[in-house]
């Protein structure tokens, strides 16, 4: 069955296009956390981050990178953040790689809501020895 992007990709349902190439597709998201919240699709399936080629991700992120320049530009936002939801546990509700830019300004009253948490004594070493590339 085709994610709700790949509808858009093939014009099966509507949406507010923003840019488009080959590898990649730019849309307004329908439920912004705040107006401009643009999504950076790749047109080829990849369920999530990890499944994608690095040279696909780049574009990808290079992409991102001219819509954040564009957000700040034209809206006069005061930041942006730029997100990949990689797997349920993440939040991530379509398995198809996206990446959101969403412009942030100083009193939006958005927060993303990360509790931090603590390392007990000697953990931090035993997670970089298991994490090190």
């Amino acid at each position: 069955m085709a994610t709700v992007f790949e509808m858009i990709i093939n014009g099966e349902i509507p949406s507010t296009k923003l840019y488009e190439d080959e590898t990649v597709l730019v849309i307004l998201d329908i439920n912004p956390v705040c107006k401009g919240h643009s999504l950076v699709i790749s047109k080829k399936v990849y369920p999530d981050f990890t499944d994608c080629p690095a040279s696909q991700l780049a574009h990808m992120m290079e992409t991102a990178q001219s819509v954040a320049r564009k957000l700040k530009e034209k809206l006069g936002c005061d930041g942006t953040n730029i997100l990949i939801n990689n797997g349920p546990a993440a939040g991530q509700e379509i398995p198809h790689l996206h990446i959101h830019v969403i412009p942030r300004y100083k009193d939006d009253g958005q927060h993303f809501g990360f509790s931090k948490t603590c390392y007990a004594d000697g953990e931090i070493k035993e997670y970089g020895e298991k994490l090190a590339l």
